[in-house]
Order: structure tokens, then sequence, then C-alpha cells
């Protein structure tokens, strides 16, 4: 018999702002802005504004791997949105995303600005207009589809479930853990059985499906989520393992994971990018030394 009180849920839920520990401000039951403030424009054709979580990687990936291919159009802004601190409810950023979630990215390089949100639509999109990264017909290019769609759909499971539960749930609780555990580690077993004979996932050339994936489950067996990878024996899954140190190893990876970071060592953190130049010149060791003085 277990000793956690059986909880009974009340007839109507309400929102009790004081639970769901760590992170739960960033989360509310209503839509909308909650105050006025407009986002910032800097002077390239491609304003993103997100945070260094997986989903923020995804895109900051992209846009590298782009310019490191001489796609000179994919230059970007990139500007931090402290989910922490709430700038995801500002009137701006609900205009770029009225789902309240980075990323978001603004496209000026038409006639008229678009909004892209998702960060599935936002890979797309960017594939789509460069001509990179995605088949343009046929089986590869639903393949590629498949994989992409495919990480939308679980990664909440590691998200929002095993990672809420194990790392940031104010109490453990075995059930959730061991449900969500288990549905880690399935989805582990999935990509390892699929990498087994390929070395990307799609099966052909390294794509968006590949930079969609990796910044989760990638950096899940690297040992940089949730402190986990011990407990899920990340180990054991030798092909996920081979395909992650590979797409670790590219520059364009490396460079995309410091982009819009506010967390970790402060040589890894370009909280703004505006320039290539600033992964030499304004990363946070760079800045803050200056900023303790003024």
């Amino acid at each position: 018999m277990s000793d956690t009180p059986t909880y009974t849920p009340p007839k109507v839920w309400t929102w009790d702002t004081e639970s769901g520990g760590q992170f739960a401000s960033i989360n509310r039951p209503i839509a909308g802005a909650t105050h006025d403030k407009d986002l910032p424009v800097g002077e390239h054709p491609f304003q993103l504004h997100s945070l260094a979580t997986p989903n923020g990687v995804k895109v900051t990936i992209m846009f590298e791997e782009l310019l490191e291919l001489g796609h000179t159009g994919a230059e970007y802004d990139a500007w931090l949105i402290n989910i922490g601190e709430g700038e995801q409810f500002g009137s701006g950023f609900v205009e770029a995303n009225p789902n309240s979630k980075i990323p978001a990215l603004w496209d000026r390089s038409g006639p008229e600005p678009v909004r892209v949100f998702e960060s599935a639509s936002i890979l797309m999109h960017l594939a789509e207009k460069f001509g990179e990264f995605l088949p343009a017909s046929g089986p590869a290019r639903t393949e590629t589809l498949n994989w992409l769609f495919w990480q939308m759909g679980s990664a909440p499971y590691l998200g929002g479930g095993f990672g809420h539960f194990y790392a940031y749930a104010p109490e453990k609780w075995q059930y959730p853990i061991d449900r969500f555990a288990m549905e880690a580690k399935r989805q582990l077993d999935v990509l390892d059985r699929e990498l087994a004979n390929k070395t990307y996932i799609a099966g052909g050339d390294y794509t968006i499906a590949d930079m969609a994936i990796w910044p989760w489950y990638g950096q899940l067996v690297l040992g940089r989520l949730y402190s986990a990878a011990e407990f899920l024996d990340v180990e054991s899954y030798t092909n996920v393992m081979r395909w992650a140190k590979a797409i670790d190893a590219r520059p364009a990876v490396s460079r995309g994971r410091m982009v819009n970071r506010g967390f970790g060592e402060l040589h890894t953190q370009l909280r703004e990018r505006h320039a290539a130049s600033d992964f030499e010149t304004r990363t946070q060791d760079k800045l803050e030394p200056a900023d303790s003085e003024s």
C-alpha cells in the first residue's frame, strides 16, 4: 500500500498559483498578454525571439547550419525571451505567437512581415525558403516529415512528462516517474532501432528531422537534460549515442546551442546574437566583467 494520500479532484478545477513546483510561474490556464511590451527589431531579415531550451535550440541550429552553407540571406537577430520573468506574455510576443511559447520568428525578408511559430513550422519554413535540409518531394521528404512530427508528438512525454516529474516537480512521486521513464525509454528504443543502419534518422542526409530530435534526445543521452542519463541507462542506446555525438561535433550545432542561452558556464552564453562575430566577442564571460565594473 502506498503512503501517498489519495487525491480526489474537485468538481470544478481552479488554479492554485502556489502549486506546481519549479517553473510553475511560466504557465497559466488562460492565453493573452499580461502587459504591453513591443519586441525589438534588428537589421537582419529574420527576427528570432527565443530561449536555448531544446525547442529554441532547434531553430538556432538551423540558422547556423544555413549560414555555414553560405546562405547569407539567413542572417538573423536572436533576442532572448526570459520565460521565468514572463516575457512571453508581453503584447509583442503574443502577437508573434498567441500560444506564448518560444520560439517565435518574424520573417521580414518579403514585402510584408510573416510570423512563424511552433518550432517544426519554423524549421519547415526555413528549409523551404532556402532549399536545404528537407527533400523537395517524394518518399525522402515524407520520411523526413514523419520523423519531424514524431518528435513534436513525442517530446512532450519526455519534457512535460518525464522531465517535469523527475527533475522539477515539488515532490518525487514514483507512479508518474515510472510511467514517463518507461515512455522515455521506449522512445529511445525507437530511435536506437531506426539508427542501427542509418547515419541520420530519415535514412539519407542530415535534415531538419535530426535538428528537431537532437536537442531533446541527443542532449539527453549526452547527459545535458534533467541529470537523468544514468537513471535512464542511456549508454545502452549505442546507436543513439553514436548519432548524438556526430551531430554534437558539427560547428553549427555548437554555435546554435549558445544562442539565447542564459544559463550554464558564461563562455557558453550568447544571450543575444546579431552577427557571426558575436560568438567571439559577446559571450557572457566577456560582457559580465565590464557590467560588474559599471
